[in-house]
């Protein structure tokens, strides 16, 4: 980040760049790797008489951070699970997180022409096919979930946690869409970005504890650190819309403000922002305290979410 957000966050503690940078572009290339293999399997069972795999697989295929399927793999690894374990519902969680950005980028929704950099679906394929592109996303997910990859007994379990944190995303957006224009409100703010956001995030720890077989109390406990982390990652991603940098970030920033969105800057300012931001974060390493050095990677990532620049 840069400007007066970079102060009110920096002090939240500092990441080993070179070697958490190297950390994190393995775990996406391992990430996708496994997507590539499933998506080339996909496309054959989709048929080809409409352009809806090219639409699926066009905004998959753009890239991103992929933060949110490597923090399955690795809660499923801090709770003694392996990435191959975990790797279908990473992969899950990865088509809800697109299925949710293809909706949001629709002139009905948020109305950006550009997602990381490149024309948004419905401006590479239309309206209707990218619509249809998420929806067909998100059952996706939810029948990867249920299939033979995951024991009868933890499948059930796997889709409830997706299945509430997809609902919450939903109703979150709604609240976003419907307070458009209103004056800020603090309450508001909060509940749209715990919904919105830190739903989807919570779950992710979910699924890779799930994943792992852990116990309800291991469950519980990376699913709280996963809440904090998700609400760290809004405020920052909210300091970034006002003060980011459109070239870096790959979308039109500053839409937030001019559209009178409910965001942390303008119900709580900058500076008090930053104070939210990390205490967001502390109340995240406080929850892996528990789990000693084999967290060390999830403490890394709940400080580089706030200190990232796109």
């Amino acid at each position: 980040m840069s400007g007066p957000e970079s102060s009110a966050v920096a002090d939240a503690g500092a990441v080993v760049a070179g070697d958490w940078h190297e950390w994190l572009a393995r775990r996406r290339e391992e990430f996708e790797t496994a997507l590539s293999a499933h998506l080339a399997t996909l496309k054959v069972t989709m048929g080809s008489h409409s352009r809806l795999p090219d639409a699926v697989l066009y905004s998959l295929n753009v890239g991103g951070k992929r933060l949110r399927p490597i923090l399955v793999l690795e809660s499923c690894r801090v709770c003694g699970g392996t990435s191959a374990a975990a790797m279908p519902a990473a992969i899950a969680i990865e088509l809800v997180h697109t299925f949710s950005l293809i909706h949001d980028d629709l002139p009905a929704m948020d109305d950006d022409d550009l997602r990381r950099g490149q024309p948004a679906n419905h401006k590479a394929f239309g309206e209707a096919l990218a619509i249809l592109a998420g929806d067909y996303l998100v059952t996706h997910a939810f029948t990867l979930l249920a299939s033979e990859s995951f024991d009868p007994q933890v499948a059930p379990k796997l889709i409830n946690a997706l299945g509430s944190a997809t609902q919450w995303m939903i109703e979150g957006q709604a609240a976003d869409i419907e307070s458009e224009g209103r004056p800020p409100q603090q309450e508001l703010v909060q509940y749209i970005h715990r919904h919105k956001t830190a739903a989807l995030l919570e779950a992710c720890c979910r699924l890779g504890a799930l994943s792992a077989g852990a116990s309800g109390d291991t469950i519980s406990a990376v699913a709280r650190y996963g809440r904090h982390l998700g609400l760290a990652f809004q405020i920052a991603d909210d300091l970034l819309d006002d003060h980011g940098s459109e070239s870096l970030v790959g979308k039109r920033l500053g839409k937030d403000g001019a559209a009178s969105k409910q965001t942390y800057p303008a119900a709580f300012g900058v500076e008090e922002s930053g104070v939210q931001a990390r205490r967001e974060v502390e109340a995240a390493l406080q929850v892996l305290d528990a789990f000693g050095s084999r967290a060390d990677r999830l403490r890394d990532l709940v400080r580089y979410v706030i200190q990232r620049d796109r």
